[in-house]
């Protein structure tokens, strides 16, 4: 006789930062047309074209072989370079811990993880989850979070379930996990996915109307079409021709003309020096500063700290060449303002 009871699928781990740990997603309803899918979190994308360090934490020939084999099958759509090597200041560390289950932290996160920790650990591996995993580290999210996927859950089924093995988790966990959704002024999408890689099989005993989703095992053609598009990783430029150069000591007049748009600069630095740079006007905006020669080596990150709810970084600078990205801070909003750098 058929076990009446769902059983519980060994599940991915979102894993987020210290800082964004009490920030729990914000539901919202949504209606209207432009229903979104495939969907990413505004403020974690790598800068378009950025090259990724990825190191081994442990793991045999064979588990690593597999994760060179399967994890740049993202690179084929999006504009990101994966480069497999010892480094010791790898952005991405991967680790095959089998008593910590599947994660991976989201897009740029990764940045803020110390150098010796893994950023993404893979406790069982098969082809899904590798393409799930790494496809949160360039910065998707979960598909049944998506604000309008549709999935109505039965939560005392959900949370029963997830309780106990393989996974073991607590409420909060849970609710993290599968049951909340994010606000459409969070994410980048488009309509919900059936086929994304992003998305788990759901048992019909979780849902509300008979619905259910099926295991899936590649990139859906939706998944391919998001990461390489306009509001992800198009193009196969490298970061530094696609980014404004700033000369230092002259102001540059810009303008945040789209919801989610975000501006890159590079400057160059032929003297170690202390160097500002700064924002002016009345947009709300945040910067983020890489380098020297990096796209991924984040230096600071600053919202406030200028005039009004303007920008402002000073750092002492090596020689070499920098790179500025400016972006909303809500995410949604438009706007100009004026960037400088001076010495």
């Amino acid at each position: 006789m058929p076990d009446p009871k769902p059983k519980a699928r060994k599940m991915c781990y979102d894993r987020v930062l210290p800082r964004e740990a009490g920030r729990p997603q914000r539901a919202r309803a949504y209606g209207g047309e432009g229903r979104m899918r495939a969907i990413a979190l505004k403020d974690k994308r790598w800068i378009n074209g950025t090259t990724m360090r990825i190191r081994f934490l442990g793991g045999t020939e064979a588990q690593q072989k597999m994760v060179r084999d399967i994890a740049p099958e993202w690179t084929n759509h999006a504009n990101l370079h994966f480069e497999f090597t010892d480094h010791p200041r790898a952005e991405i560390r991967v680790s095959f811990d089998p008593s910590d289950g599947a994660w991976s932290y989201v897009g740029t996160d990764n940045l803020s993880i110390p150098l010796h920790a893994a950023t993404l650990n893979l406790g069982w591996q098969d082809e899904g989850v590798i393409l799930h995993e790494f496809g949160h580290m360039v910065g998707l999210s979960h598909e049944h979070q998506n604000p309008v996927g549709g999935i109505q859950w039965n939560e005392a089924a959900v949370i029963a379930d997830l309780s106990g093995p393989p996974n073991w988790w607590d409420e909060a966990t849970i609710r993290h996990n599968v049951l909340n959704k994010y606000s459409v002024d969070q994410i980048h999408g488009t309509d919900f996915d059936p086929d994304s890689i992003m998305l788990y099989a759901f048992p019909n005993e979780w849902t509300i109307g008979d619905f259910e989703t099926h295991e899936n095992e590649k990139l859906s053609d939706i998944d391919e079409a998001f990461v390489r598009s306009e509001v992800m990783y198009p193009g196969a430029e490298p970061p530094g021709e696609k980014a404004v150069m700033l000369p230092v000591a002259a102001m540059h007049e810009a303008e945040i003309g789209e919801a989610g748009e975000e501006d890159l600069y590079r400057f160059v630095v032929e003297n170690r020096g202390r160097h500002t740079i700064s924002t002016t006007g009345s947009t709300d905006v945040v910067m983020a500063l890489f380098g020297p020669n990096s796209e991924t080596n984040l230096l600071a990150e600053d919202d406030d700290s200028g005039a009004g709810r303007n920008s402002l970084i000073t750092a002492t600078l090596e020689p070499g060449v920098y790179f500025v990205q400016i972006r909303h801070y809500s995410g949604a909003g438009t706007g100009a303002y004026r960037i400088l750098v001076t010495r």
